[in-house]
């Protein structure tokens, strides 16, 4: 057996190694996991076509009276709540998942869009925003 001499780098690497290691996982965005301290986060893909900017956001259980979407310049953004369903009296919760509370989101949009010309459809819990890109200005050839 060899005998590896004790430094305090080493364990303190060690240490800031699993740490670390520890902190990733405890914050790592998976499905169970995406909440921050006292809001729940609702997942947001932004993708572009020739004509649109289109922004979908999962919000099971919430309707478009709960939902509230604007755009300043180019941030979008998206605010919501989902009001605490009631428990009946006798009823005792041992373990919940489910997430209730107010969520607000923005985003700088990746080109110009014409805020006037705003589609927005909620459908089986995916809130489908989908937003007209601004004409590009023409070059005038100088």
């Amino acid at each position: 057996m060899k005998l590896v001499p004790w430094t305090a780098f080493g364990e303190l690497s060690t240490l800031g190694r699993e740490t670390g290691n520890s902190w990733s996982r405890s914050f790592d965005e998976t499905p169970s996991t995406k909440l921050v301290i006292g809001e729940w986060v609702p997942w947001i893909d932004i993708s572009e076509t020739k004509e649109n900017v289109v922004v979908k956001a999962e919000l099971p259980g919430l309707e478009a009276k709960d939902l509230s979407v604007s755009i300043w310049g180019d941030v979008l953004t998206i605010k919501g709540e989902k009001k605490n369903e009631e428990e009946e009296k006798d009823q005792h919760c041992y373990y919940c998942e489910r997430y209730c509370g107010s969520f607000y989101r923005s985003f700088r949009l990746p080109v110009g869009v014409q805020s006037d010309e705003v589609k927005e459809t909620l459908k089986n819990g995916v809130l489908k925003i989908t937003l007209s890109k601004a004409a590009e200005p023409k070059e005038d050839g100088c």
